[in-house]
């Protein structure tokens, strides 16, 4: 059982949404529990204000979409753009090296 103080810092808030640019294919798997996974690659760039001047910004993301998400996924295609809705969540690379992952819960293509 959640403790009060665990509880409240489990409702914190973790949402990010980002409009990108297909990198990576899409790659299927399936999990020992038969849960369905896609994993793709987005970039993002735009133009920001910061401080009142324009900061160019630009990031590489991998995005996790699982089950009815992953399915979704099958129709994406390098080059095409996606607004990706969901959280971000610590993951490890095959070395070790620490990675932020955008796990989707939502997927726009966008035209």
């Amino acid at each position: 059982m959640l403790s009060q103080d665990s509880l409240k810092d489990s409702l914190q808030e973790n949402v990010l949404v980002l409009t990108g640019s297909i990198v990576k294919t899409p790659k299927q798997s399936t999990s020992p529990a038969g849960i369905t996974h896609s994993q793709f690659s987005i970039d993002h760039k735009s133009i920001q204000n910061e401080a009142g001047m324009n900061r160019q910004a630009f990031v590489r993301i991998q995005v996790v979409a699982t089950s009815e998400l992953s399915h979704l996924t099958r129709e994406l295609v390098v080059g095409q753009t996606v607004k990706v809705t969901g959280f971000i969540n610590r993951h490890e690379s095959r070395n070790g090296n620490p990675l932020l992952v955008l796990h989707a819960q939502q997927i726009e293509m966008i035209n």
